[in-house]
């Protein structure tokens, strides 16, 4: 068996994070919180405002000197994405578009001169699943009718398409009999690895590419990438989803961490595949047993980030970009039962649950409403950042799922102009590494957050989601 070992690089911990907040105002908890009824859609709307200001606030690229779609140091490139799509959901949700302008700023100066999210000073650490989020987050402005860019610039779902395009000529047949490796470029670190984030990125687009055009060829692609992570060992028979393995030993061991994003990811992607194939039996078996295996991730109905929350131990080890991981699985979810309806009691009873214990964590640092990590924890636990934050904001607003439509495909309303060639013309390969100046915000992997290797057409839907 092979171990890996957790990655230096990200390593602020829930320890460093206390003793920077130390000086707080710990009495501010009790004078102020996010006030939270789910009764109403006023309470969950403006509790979702709070956590997202909050959030906001870490980022800086809007400022004049800066780099749009950058966060600064500690976080990393892929999380800005990710944040852009936690606000373009809000944006859904609420009707509140104080942050569109910012959004589309962001994504748009990020998309790099092929258009396709590989801007040459990520080249360092460029992993696929880094560029993935970002894909889906243009997928998400797509399907959710977010406003689209002006006429000469690059659109939501030729973005998205671009990234699809891209990340189906790296499959990888040499090695393994397919998949995605966790890097693009064999200079960088990790190469040899191939992690289930990236995979599952690339299932979750194909499904949902899938859905919005109609286009059998992404749905092909969506089961063509289920049956190799099925068939590789990256998903066992109970539906936990390991982290990743290794190419270099044919893919015949594996990192059997298991994280709440990678649950969260295909189960969103078999979601859509259930209502693309009007309620194939198959794919409602098997999101029932993702959904049954995501009871790793709940403590009495509430979410936890089990591998580094110390639910056991009580240490928490969750580095930066592990604290954003229950956003994700939040939004999954949520979008999930908007694709297979009959998923929704069981998945909302958690949300719900999760919602209220996440605000009771809203109630640190001189505000009073600064979220925590542990929503096991009934007071806040001293912990702040952008993951913090966006996983408070995307629980609570998940709560609006009943009020809002599903997502919109080209045959229902979709605005957003698409470019199947998008991304076609292969990777330019840099001569090496990125040798400008990058610094911390610069850095990219979302496969680097959890460990570094060591070793070197379809009709319309079933329904019309509601």
């Amino acid at each position: 068996m092979r171990f890996f070992a957790p990655s230096p690089h990200r390593a602020w911990t829930s320890t460093t994070r206390a003793g920077l907040l130390g000086t707080l105002l710990l009495g501010s908890q009790m004078a102020s919180a996010i006030e939270l009824n789910l009764d109403s859609t006023d309470s969950i709307k403006a509790a979702a405002k709070t956590c997202a200001e909050g959030m906001v606030k870490f980022y800086t690229g809007y400022r004049p000197g800066d780099v749009p779609g950058n966060l600064p140091a500690p976080y990393y490139w892929w999380e800005a994405g990710a944040m852009f799509g936690g606000l373009i959901d809000y944006w859904f949700y609420t009707g509140d578009s104080q942050f569109n302008e910012i959004v589309t700023q962001g994504m748009l100066h990020q998309v790099g001169p092929d258009i396709n999210y590989m801007p040459p000073n990520q080249s360092k650490t460029l992993g696929n699943d880094d560029q993935a989020f970002w894909g889906m987050a243009a997928m998400s402005a797509a399907e959710n009718r977010f406003p689209d860019p002006p006429a000469d610039k690059p659109q939501w779902l030729a973005l998205a398409q671009a990234v699809f395009n891209g990340q189906a000529d790296r499959w990888d047949a040499a090695t393994c009999n397919g998949g995605l490796r966790w890097q693009i470029y064999s200079f960088n670190g990790g190469y040899n690895y191939k992690n289930t984030i990236s995979n599952g990125c690339f299932f979750n687009l194909a499904a949902r590419l899938a859905m919005y055009t109609g286009n059998q060829t992404y749905a092909d692609w969506a089961i063509k990438m289920w049956d190799w992570t099925e068939r590789i060992g990256l998903i066992s028979p109970e539906y936990q989803f390991f982290d990743g393995t290794d190419s270099n030993n044919n893919c015949s061991d594996y990192n059997h961490i298991t994280w709440s994003y990678n649950n969260g990811v295909y189960m969103l992607g078999a979601a859509n595949m259930y209502n693309l194939t009007k309620g194939d039996e198959k794919w409602k078996t098997r999101l029932e047993k993702i959904i049954t295996a995501s009871d790793y991730f709940f403590a009495n109905d509430i979410m936890s980030e089990t591998a580094c929350e110390g639910r056991d131990t009580g240490k928490v080890t969750c580095n930066v970009d592990q604290r954003s991981f229950k956003a994700y699985l939040s939004r999954w979810m949520a979008q999930t039962t908007k694709m297979a309806p009959f998923t929704t009691e069981r998945i909302m009873r958690r949300l719900r649950t999760s919602a209220m214990a996440a605000a009771k964590q809203c109630t640190g640092g001189e505000s009073g409403t600064t979220c925590g990590l542990k929503w096991t924890q009934p007071t806040w636990d001293g912990a702040t950042g952008v993951g913090e934050q966006m996983s408070a904001m995307e629980v609570i607003q998940t709560n609006l799922i009943s009020k809002v439509a599903g997502p919109v495909t080209n045959a229902t309303g979709g605005t957003s102009k698409g470019d199947p060639a998008a991304g076609t013309g292969g990777d330019v390969m840099p001569l090496g590494p990125y040798t400008g100046k990058i610094t911390a915000g610069d850095r990219v992997g979302a496969g680097f957050l959890t460990f570094l290797v060591l070793t070197g057409v379809i009709g319309g839907a079933w329904w019309m989601v509601a």
